[in-house]
């Protein structure tokens, strides 16, 4: 499901393999399923090994492809100006998928939002109620972390959430395990800006015998 911002979170995968795979994509900050909530359209990418997927996607398209996915397929879930989510399914084999696969995407996309306004008493709802609510805390902490980031190094907290993401990325960790190390005190991201050959908690800032002598 999606939010202001463009935040998805995950509401329901079929296996643990899917799951992770969304993970990814919100990790990287790249794929298939932000792009078509952003755009509203499907997002059909035949082939994530393929030099055009590599492009729009390389963080996102190399990690799924050396976990055996080759397909990526993305519906929004929409009507109109109201966005509820995307629905995202997979595949291990290249190529497109057929027509008839297609339409029955399409349907099973429509199908979610009718339901999720059911389950708010009909189309009535507030959306954003129903979008709020379907949201957990499972990444609170990444949201926290993203803030106390933002807050500590006079950044937006957009700017804190990709330096989180990047360091995920590069250190093979989980952005989650990133998160709790931010809030924990026990990983200083500033320390990822120090220029190249700058070492972060030196004596920089000291003047220097020089300096001391003509003080």
């Amino acid at each position: 499901m999606t939010r202001s911002g463009g935040l998805l979170e995950p509401l329901l995968a079929t296996d643990l393999e899917i799951g992770e795979l969304d993970e990814l994509q919100f990790e990287v900050g790249e794929g298939p399923s932000s792009l078509a909530a952003a755009t509203s359209s499907p997002v059909l990418e035949a082939d994530l090994a393929g030099v055009a997927a590599g492009r729009r996607w390389p963080g996102f398209a190399a990690a799924a492809t050396d976990r055996g996915i080759r397909g990526a397929f993305a519906f929004p879930v929409t009507a109109g100006a109201a966005k509820l989510g995307v629905l995202t399914v997979y595949r291990r084999e290249p190529g497109p998928l057929k027509g008839d696969q297609v339409a029955d995407a399409l349907v099973f996309a429509d199908a979610i939002f009718v339901l999720a306004l059911d389950h708010r008493q009909g189309v009535s709802a507030d959306l954003d109620g129903v979008i709020e609510t379907a949201f957990t805390a499972r990444r609170a902490e990444v949201h926290q972390a993203a803030g106390r980031l933002a807050s500590m190094q006079s950044i937006s907290v957009t700017d804190a959430l990709a330096r989180l993401r990047a360091h995920a990325f590069s250190s093979g960790k989980s952005l989650h395990t990133v998160a709790i190390d931010v809030m924990a005190d026990r990983l200083r991201l500033d320390a990822d800006l120090a220029p190249p050959g700058h070492e972060p908690n030196t004596t920089d800032n000291e003047p220097d015998e020089k300096e001391q002598e003509e003080d």
